[in-house]
């Protein structure tokens, strides 16, 4: 793992090698092992690495080819590196490393942009064309490395996070008022956009290309969706799937065990982590290293007991970390390392799981994925209960929502009065506004309220553009529409950005066997039936899962890696949530109204709403602006 970072001018000028360090030396979390830059004229790039395949110094970057004429600055693993290899090398390519950087020139060489057709990993990379002057940036298909940049009449620049192209002179910070309503429903702002008014992120999936004055960036990949059957796949059962599914999700843990360092894996206790973790076992000489979470007095976000039944199962090398409710003074850390507004609770036993795990080991796998590609979210189930719910009388929903209303909100994992509430609140709404309603922190409705002088409805656009998602999927059935937009939303915008930050956070790599564009390509043709059985998520993935761990392992509840940040905000944290948001500072900015965030407070304080969600996610907008506008 890397951070890199570069300059192009348009006008030929000069890049100052300074202001590529200056870039450069934001990202040293990302690589504390070392650091290289190369300015030739218009171009300077700059890396900061992680070593983790070949240690020794022939695999420094920027790297070139054989007569120099490309540069390259890399961030990730390329998992097919080796066959590639093989594959430059009988063109005629000469290698000088073993490292996978120095494939993708090659591969470069041959093919142009249309090179990132061949990788199979997690990457973000500048390649930078010398007798073309072409800068050519790319990012890997389902959006694990980031990459963000910038542009105006004189200067093209970029970096792994927005802090590096904030070092450089002429990047402004400017916050982007369109996207304060996206972060308020998602907790974070989609790409393209980011919370800087110029400055962009490139979407999975595509490559840039920065030449003749030009920027211009194109997919080279979709989240694929499931098409016509052949004969053989038709005659699959489940028995042969579920096979299927284990082998192709064992070889992607395989490849991803290929280290010259040591490494682990993070254990939640759930299906997914245990899954990999049982893999992990099966392949490797010694006990697996594994590190989990937990919480102090709050039994129902605590999942220790589950973990250490697995790593009792497979004898692993098991480590732990017992949150406390002072870890929001963390929060301050975590803006500086997200760069963004960022309403993601979980950010916090992530940051400490991986500051935990890089103590011992450089590089750990993770579960992340895995309801992503089998329908593991209770909110696909609840999707297809709607429509039942839809079939009552509408007498009967009325009296169900007004009883609803009047009932108490606890802050527990699953409090079930918010929960249900949540339901039958969309459950008559269309589908994509429905799903919206479930999965997104304000709804429309308080939107409106909060940002009361914006004119139009602020969350229309919103609501738009989580509608285009759907798109691709249109007239597949509920859940491989469902699947699609978890896999083109939430995915890289929330989950795999947590997994990023947090883990680079500490100089540690993270890798997502889930995620392994092969078992996506499989579990892609999977009948959504055998993903979503009834009310049962990641069937599929359970029958498989039954040959490796126990039954209360596979067939528990789903729990996320949540945070009861509720419970604080009524109790610990009762004086700082309301000394942040009702402060002079945050009422002068003049943003949100200061009634409608006082009602919020008040109602969960009082125990009628859980609004611990609402309140983070305001109270981080305020914290980053501190840190990064103030």
């Amino acid at each position: 793992m890397c951070g890199i970072c570069g300059v192009m001018n348009w006008d030929r000028a000069p890049v100052e090698e300074a202001v590529v360090r200056r870039m450069m030396a934001t990202l040293a979390h990302r690589g504390p092992d070392g650091r290289g830059v190369f300015v030739n004229g218009p171009c300077g790039l700059g890396r900061t690495r992680l070593a983790v395949i070949d240690l020794s110094p022939d695999a420094a970057q920027p790297m070139a080819n054989e007569d120099g004429s490309l540069h390259i600055v890399f961030n990730g693993e390329i998992y097919n590196y080796r066959a590639l290899r093989e594959q430059v090398a009988a063109q005629g390519h000469r290698l000088s490393s073993h490292s996978d950087t120095e494939v993708i020139l090659h591969l470069y060489e041959d093919f142009g942009p249309t090179c990132v057709d061949h990788l199979r990993g997690m990457f973000a990379f500048a390649l930078w064309d010398g007798p073309r002057q072409r800068l050519v940036l790319a990012r890997d298909r389902v959006g694990k490395k980031p990459l963000f940049y910038y542009h105006d009449d004189h200067h093209f620049v970029f970096g792994s996070e927005i802090k590096a192209l904030l070092a450089h002179p002429q990047v402004p910070r400017r916050l982007n008022t369109t996207a304060l309503p996206y972060y308020l429903i998602h907790g974070y702002v989609p790409a393209p956009e980011t919370m800087f008014a110029e400055i962009k992120q490139l979407p999975p999936g595509h490559v840039l290309i920065v030449e003749n004055g030009s920027v211009h960036a194109t997919p080279y990949w979709h989240w694929p969706l499931r098409g016509r059957e052949s004969e053989e796949l038709k005659e699959l059962g489940e028995g042969e799937w579920a096979e299927q599914v284990l082998d192709a999700l064992r070889e992607a843990v395989c490849v991803r065990l290929v280290s010259d360092v040591p490494l682990g894996a993070f254990l939640s206790g759930g299906l997914d982590s245990s899954l990999i973790v049982a893999l992990m076992s099966q392949l490797m000489d010694e006990p697996v290293k594994t590190f989990a979470i937990g919480f102090s007095g709050e039994p129902s976000f605590n999942e220790l007991d589950y973990a250490r039944r697995v790593a009792q199962l497979f004898g692993t090398d098991h480590h732990e970390f017992v949150v406390q409710p002072d870890a929001v003074d963390l929060l301050p850390a975590l803006v500086r390392h997200y760069d963004e507004p960022f309403a993601d609770s979980s950010a916090i036993p992530t940051y400490l799981v991986a500051q935990l795990t890089r103590q011992h080991v450089t590089v750990a796998l993770t579960g992340d994925g895995g309801d992503e590609l089998f329908a593991g979210y209770e909110r696909f189930a609840a999707a297809r209960l709607a429509a039942s719910y839809r079939r009552l009388p509408g007498f009967l929903r009325r009296a169900v929502s007004g009883m609803v209303h009047h009932w108490p909100e606890s802050t527990a994992y699953r409090g079930l009065a918010r929960r249900v509430r949540r339901f039958v609140d969309a459950a008559d709404q269309p589908l994509a506004e429905r799903y919206l309603s479930w999965v997104g922190l304000f709804s429309r409705d308080m939107c409106r309220e909060l940002l009361p002088s914006w004119g139009d409805p602020p969350a229309d656009g919103v609501l738009a553009d989580y509608q285009a998602h759907f798109e691709p999927a249109a007239g597949h059935g509920l859940v491989d529409q469902l699947l699609c937009v978890n896999a083109t939303t939430y995915l890289p915008g929330d989950l795999l950005v947590k997994t990023d930050r947090m883990t680079m956070a500490h100089g540690l790599e993270a890798r997502c066997p889930f995620l392994d564009q092969g078992l996506i390509g499989l579990a892609a043709g999977i009948p959504p039936a055998l993903k979503l059985r009834g009310t049962t998520t990641k069937y599929i993935l359970k029958r498989a899962a039954e040959k490796l761990l126990p039954r209360e392992i596979v067939h528990r509840p789903k729990h996320g890696f949540g945070v009861p940040v509720g419970r604080w905000f009524r109790q610990e944290l009762r004086d700082y949530v309301r000394d942040v948001l009702l402060s002079p500072r945050a009422r002068q900015r003049g943003y949100f109204d200061s009634a409608v965030v006082t009602r919020l407070i008040e109602e969960h304080q009082r125990g009628r709403r859980d609004w611990g969600h609402q309140l983070w996610t305001l109270l981080t907008f305020e914290l980053w602006q501190r840190a990064y506008l103030e």
